[in-house]
């Protein structure tokens, strides 16, 4: 019987390791987008950064870069904004842009006989004015929480994005919110974990954004954590943004066009 019992542990332990290729349909890639256009307050924000890739297999560990396209950003003036490769990396670089509040900006991109492009405006951005660190009573003890404030314009609706990056987590934590129930008064974004411990180094941004970023970022939010990292969740429907494939619309991309003033904050837990 023991004889037995130690068979059966040795095939299961070792079934436990055997690696499983589960073969997948590759649709044709497509093209992917990352057109964030932030500016910094405090900073002239002339130099802007596009990037273009492609989408992959599952399998695979490298992300295709998109180069040989030519990338624009014209304004309301009709004042071109060219941004040109650094050679080989997919990433298009812009030293002359000229960012300016509530101007309106369109985006053009020529890649393998396409013409994508996108219209956008540049919204403001409040200031953080402080932070603020607690305890608060979690699960499994006190909790220390950190809190960032920020003024809401009262005159106005409001839809901002807010991220929090922290060494515990391996990418930058966003979430969208509106000022629904903070018209014109103080709002704030927070972070806690339970690993959370003071010397740690936290880095807060905030973004004034539209409405359709809003609700483009809030199912994006809600997609990435859905899965809970099961590999056999149903794979989510694919997200659309606001950049349009003027050649072949069925041919559409991957990605948004957003413009922005962004603000951030550095703090160190104590």
């Amino acid at each position: 019987m023991k004889n037995i019992i130690c068979l059966l542990a040795i095939v299961l332990f070792a079934s436990c390791e055997t690696k499983v290729d589960i073969p997948l349909n590759t649709a044709n890639p497509k093209l992917v987008i990352d057109a964030n256009i932030l500016w910094q307050k405090g900073t002239s924000g002339t130099t802007q950064k596009i990037k273009l890739t492609t989408t992959t297999d599952f399998y695979s560990s490298t992300i295709p870069v998109v180069s040989g396209a030519t990338v624009l950003i014209t304004n309301s003036a009709n004042t071109v904004f060219q941004f040109i490769e650094t050679p080989n990396t997919g990433e298009y670089v812009c030293t002359n842009f000229n960012p300016v509040i509530n101007e309106n900006y369109t985006l053009s991109i020529q890649y393998a006989g396409q013409n994508y492009s996108a219209t956008e405006k540049l919204l403001a951005t409040p200031s953080i004015n402080s932070v603020e660190q607690t305890i608060v009573q979690g699960f499994g003890g006190n909790v220390i929480q950190v809190k960032y404030f920020f003024q809401d314009n009262g005159s106005e609706v409001n839809y901002y994005l807010i991220g929090v990056k922290s060494p515990l987590d391996v990418a930058p934590k966003y979430r969208a919110q509106k000022d629904e129930f903070f018209q014109g008064n103080q709002m704030f974004g927070f972070y806690s974990d339970k690993d959370l411990k003071p010397g740690d180094q936290l880095f807060f941004t905030l973004e004034g954004i539209t409405l359709r970023y809003f609700n483009y970022m809030g199912k994006l939010v809600n997609i990435s954590g859905s899965s809970g990292g099961s590999p056999f969740s149903t794979p989510p429907a694919t997200l659309r943004g606001n950049i349009i494939n003027q050649t072949d619309d069925s041919n559409y991309p991957l990605g948004y066009f957003h413009l922005s003033e962004i603000d951030t904050r550095n703090y160190t837990v104590n």
